[in-house]
């Protein structure tokens, strides 16, 4: 049987979904592909679903730092922060804002393991992406509409 894993997986999460009161499994898998973790290969379930998380938040964080601070970002950043319209950095300024107190709150519960403070850290996270993720999908569609304009002629901005 090759789904024993997610069928053990599934059955896991189902009890400390229950016990916490977590996102179902089938909403933290679409946001944050949880079906990939081997339940062979860790103890702590709800340890190994918050690495999941965490590892989209930041990633998306690091995205938006390059945007922010593009001093030594790759030339797609460069385009992007050109396609930007005017107080979307500012919106992509809050979103880093609760990205970073994401992180803060990760370092803490990193250092010292708590179940509770594991599952709470999932659930406020999980709310936090899917408020942000709104954000970031009108930002980005703002952006694919602005990446074709062609820049005024003699503008020495970024090349796109």
């Amino acid at each position: 049987m090759e789904n024993t894993n997610l069928d053990e997986l599934k059955k896991r999460y189902a009890e400390i979904q229950e016990k916490h009161g977590l996102p179902g499994f089938q909403e933290m898998n679409e946001e944050f592909g949880i079906e990939k973790a081997d339940i062979e290969k860790f103890d702590i379930l709800i340890r190994e679903i918050r690495k999941y998380v965490i590892d989209k938040v930041l990633n998306y964080m690091r995205f938006i730092e390059g945007i922010l601070n593009p001093s030594n970002s790759p030339m797609f950043i460069f385009s992007v922060v050109k396609a930007l319209e005017s107080g979307d950095k500012e919106r992509l300024t809050e979103i880093y804002k609760k990205f970073s107190k994401i992180e803060l709150d990760l370092i803490e519960i990193d250092l010292k393991f708590s179940e509770e403070k594991e599952a709470s850290f999932i659930k406020n996270t999980y709310s936090d992406w899917k408020e942000v993720q709104t954000e970031l999908l009108d930002i980005l569609g703002k952006i694919k509409a602005n990446w074709d304009k062609e820049a005024v002629k003699g503008d020495k901005s970024f090349i796109r």
